[in-house]
């Protein structure tokens, strides 16, 4: 009866090692933790390292949202707390046919106030007469899909030019084929007739509490907080196997056998923080069912080339934290982020700007190029946005491939079928991470506190 309680975490990201922790943590009965990560090192997506002369420059997100606890939280309880910073406040832009201003009032793209469209250059007259009938449209019923509930509410310009950019740049997203539900903050504005006005309410009850930062990141960069999780974790007994790939999860009596290339492990629990459609070949003992509906599961690759712009090349007018391009207007760069104004421990001491370029999305990838092309690509396409042929001193690539889990409409009717289908020949199994019910750190936090919670419970009926 005093024999430790064994769990195993399938996944080293933030989702992996949060779960991880928090069963140590939490557990009012003995237990032993393993976590097992494909790759040679923790950390997931994210990763931060150095570069021109900067000892911490993201390679991937670069902030977690503030306004949900979740990662705030964390960050706190690792000591991070005093060592958060956040971006300058620079504006940002759209570019179409030039660079534009986000227009401010907006929730997420939607527009929360008719000025939002109104003043904005860009969205045409015609855009705009379309845009202000929205207050007056009758109820939109068919809730699921981003883009097809916007161009109804709004038109084809309000979601073109803001809410597909600003969703999509998140998700890494074609929003015409994203569920609804997987942003709960739009989600919850299409509980009332108008959009318009529901996101006008949720902007006023934001701003009740003004003066919070919107965005965090340690000062060491997003890369501190997997570093300094994981160290907790080895502090306090957890064990981490990089360079172990999940090839098998079978249930032996009342417990299961987890099978890497060179090992098995025995436990009586299992959280899955791994990638979906990475999932299913190793859920298939348990559910052919589970496993045949990760296999749908889709995920999107992107591309960050970090490049570091001499001074002299870098046009003054452009003062902003950076640009989103509207899909019709998309040749490959998807969005740009001017590091060095967005951050302010991103300035080299020579002036320089930090220069962070994305490319590729769900519907266009770019893995299939070489870094050199993607450079060249790059270049290209900032020469048409910027008007200026830059030649960057230092160059970083960055690939990011099936990073991006794609929540299609319907995707959480298909993640509880998937669930379903486990609960009852496989108790114990858990799942968390940016594939199943939210992408982001804070997301993946909360999904990982739950997925430890129902472990730990699964746990103490033994």
């Amino acid at each position: 009866m005093n024999e430790p309680r064994r769990v195993v975490v399938i996944g080293g990201g933030i989702a992996g090692l949060t779960s991880a922790l928090t069963v140590l943590v939490d557990s009012p009965i003995p237990v032993e933790v393993i976590v097992l990560e494909s790759a040679q090192r923790v950390g997931g997506l994210i990763k931060t390292s150095p570069f021109a002369g900067l000892p911490a420059v993201d390679e991937a997100a670069d902030a977690f949202l503030t306004r949900v606890p979740w990662a705030s939280q964390l960050a706190s309880e690792l000591g991070l707390g005093a060592a958060l910073t956040s971006p300058t406040g620079a504006h940002a832009y759209v570019w179409h046919n030039g660079m534009h201003e986000i227009p401010s009032d907006l929730l997420l793209g939607v527009p929360a106030k008719v000025r939002a469209f109104a003043m904005s250059s860009l969205i045409s007259p015609i855009g705009k007469l379309r845009a202000a009938l929205e207050p007056f449209l009758p109820a939109t019923e068919d809730t699921d899909s981003i883009g097809h509930y916007i161009r109804k509410r709004f038109g084809h310009q309000v979601h073109e030019r803001l809410v597909d950019p600003l969703v999509g740049s998140i998700y890494g997203a074609d929003t015409d084929n994203f569920s609804m539900a997987a942003v709960p903050q739009l989600a919850a504005l299409t509980t009332s007739r108008s959009m318009l006005i529901a996101a006008g309410k949720a902007r006023k009850a934001a701003n009740t509490s003004p003066g919070s930062p919107i965005f965090g990141s340690p000062l060491r960069g997003m890369g501190a907080l997997v570093e300094t999780l994981h160290q907790r974790l080895i502090a306090l007994g957890g064990v981490v196997h990089t360079g172990n790939t999940v090839q098998a999860i079978e249930k032996v009596d009342t417990h299961y056998e987890v099978s890497t290339q060179s090992n098995t492990f025995s436990c009586d629990a299992v959280i899955v923080a791994s990638p979906a459609k990475h999932s299913a070949s190793f859920i298939q003992p348990l559910s052919s069912r589970a496993s045949e509906l990760l296999a749908q599961w889709s995920h999107a690759s992107v591309v960050l080339i970090t490049m570091k712009i001499p001074a002299t090349q870098w046009p003054r007018n452009l003062t902003g934290s950076g640009y989103l391009v509207p899909k019709p207007d998309q040749r490959w760069v998807t969005a740009a982020s001017f590091g060095s104004n967005k951050w302010a421990h991103w300035r080299p001491d020579d002036g320089s700007m930090i220069l962070r370029v994305s490319l590729g999305r769900d519907g266009l990838d770019v893995m299939h190029f070489d870094n050199d092309s993607l450079v060249n690509m790059a270049l290209a396409d900032m020469k048409l946005h910027m008007g200026v042929d830059f030649t960057p001193s230092e160059i970083r690539t960055s690939r990011w491939a099936e990073s991006f889990p794609q929540y299609r409409p319907h995707h959480f009717a298909k993640l509880e079928e998937m669930e379903h289908s486990l609960s009852v020949s496989a108790p114990g199994i858990h799942f968390a991470g940016a594939s199943y019910r939210g992408i982001g750190v804070p997301a993946c936090v909360q999904q990982a506190r739950h997925a430890a919670g129902e472990t730990i419970s699964y746990l103490t009926t033994l």
